[in-house]
């Protein structure tokens, strides 16, 4: 497809999104592609979940769509097993074709606000699209109908949303425990939790695929190690006792050293 395609896409939806918010008219947009890719992400990130126009919509759809093969759709294919039905894959979570990708949420399950920041809530909500956060919003006010206007979700209790523009089929978002003062084993069983919900939760939904971020390991705290340490206990046992439930399990990682943890773990 011809780059001015989404250059025109990107210019409109720039000028769409300026357009919510008095505040942001005078936002200055440069001819540089790559940073009015950035301002239209971080519009994206601070935007709060209220109704879009159809047509402003379809526009996003055909931009993040294009998005997304250009970032390189990874299929199960691709992906070696390490133990099976077990992998590990490293990158970026929103290439991935599979079922569900796991989100480590926090509370207000409204994805990260914060323009540009590098969590995976933020990066999975930002090539999503709008919908996603709009969904979240729908079903976090479904709860607080039924207990009362401060509800937050649970650590360990899973949400099963649409994917909408990413290749997977849904999102689970979870939210991981926060370490502050050192593990306990409470905490390390609400990450097992985390785990072991989500595997239910795509058993129940007949989600036959699920790739797994590092959860919890990035502002909530955790320590690394110990977390893969959990994460391949939990599964592993989970998978023991619910034999052909899961054809792929994947633990996706980003940095180098939680590769080298999960490769230690499976073998």
């Amino acid at each position: 497809m011809d780059k001015s395609i989404q250059e025109k896409r990107l210019s409109y939806l720039l000028e769409a999104f300026k357009a919510e918010r008095d505040e942001y008219k005078d936002i200055s947009v440069s001819g540089d592609f790559e940073e009015n890719r950035r301002i239209l992400r971080s519009l994206m990130n601070v935007r709060f979940p209220i109704p879009m126009p159809k047509k402003i919509l379809k526009i996003q759809d055909e931009y993040l769509s294009f998005r997304a093969k250009e970032k390189g759709i990874v299929r199960l294919s691709d992906i070696p097993v390490a133990k099976n039905p077990i992998s590990i894959w490293q990158g970026d979570i929103t290439r991935l074709c599979v079922d569900a990708i796991v989100n480590a949420a926090n509370s207000q399950m409204l994805g990260c606000f914060v323009p540009m920041h590098g969590c995976i809530d933020n990066v999975i909500h930002s090539f999503s699209g709008v919908q996603l956060r709009a969904e979240c919003n729908r079903k976090m006010n479904e709860m607080r109908a039924l207990y009362g206007k401060d509800y937050e979700q649970p650590t360990g209790v899973p949400m099963l949303t649409d994917a909408y523009n990413l290749p997977s089929k849904k999102v689970v978002h979870v939210v991981g425990p926060v370490v502050r003062s050192g593990l306990t084993p409470e905490i390390e069983k609400e990450l097992s939790d985390c785990y072991l919900n989500t595997l239910d939760l795509c058993e129940k939904n007949a989600l036959k695929s699920v790739a797994f971020c590092c959860i919890s390991t990035g502002v909530f705290c955790f320590p690394p190690r110990r977390a893969a340490e959990i994460a391949v206990k939990s599964v592993t046992e989970w998978i023991e006792t619910h034999q052909g439930s899961m054809e792929r399990v994947i633990f996706n990682v980003f940095k180098d050293e939680d590769k080298k943890y999960y490769e230690e773990l499976i073998r």
